[in-house]
């Protein structure tokens, strides 16, 4: 079995944009976050869920590559799969494309932390049942 990816469509507003109607470096780092947001939201782990477990996720690294630009109105696809998971910690692949075309792709390493005091925190074993399951074949061992 291959990792699941999850995708998010996005369309390109006037506030993502520069001057020229192109898409701010930054945003595309929005866009997936958004996607991670949804992606977990769709294995059951929302907002309310994760507060109330008290936990939280935090970008320990991130690595973009920046290919091609998108522009004001195109509609997009925000991406996330499970690349590795550790104890604390997940990381997972990125990519914004428009159709085929990928646009940007990013590694993104998060850490999971108790939300008082943003200490380190193990995956609540429900979570880590549900990511494992979606992650496919490509189970690399702990930490990202």
């Amino acid at each position: 079995m291959t990792a699941m990816e999850f995708s998010l469509p996005v369309r390109v507003y006037m506030e993502d944009t520069d001057a020229g109607g192109i898409v701010y470096y930054v945003n595309y780092l929005k866009f997936m976050e958004r996607a991670r947001t949804e992606f977990m939201r769709q294995l059951g782990f929302g907002k309310d869920w994760i507060f109330s477990h008290d936990l939280m996720f935090v970008v320990r690294d991130v690595a973009v590559r920046y290919r091609r630009p998108a522009r004001l109105d195109d509609a997009l696809s925000a991406t996330a799969r499970v690349l590795r998971i550790g104890g604390a910690s997940l990381l997972l692949q990125q990519a914004v494309r428009r159709g085929d075309d990928e646009l940007a792709s990013a590694e993104v390493g998060l850490a999971c932390v108790a939300r008082d005091g943003v200490r380190p925190r193990r995956l609540p074993q429900e979570m880590l049942t549900a990511l494992r399951a979606v992650q496919g074949d490509n189970h690399q061992g702990e930490p990202a």
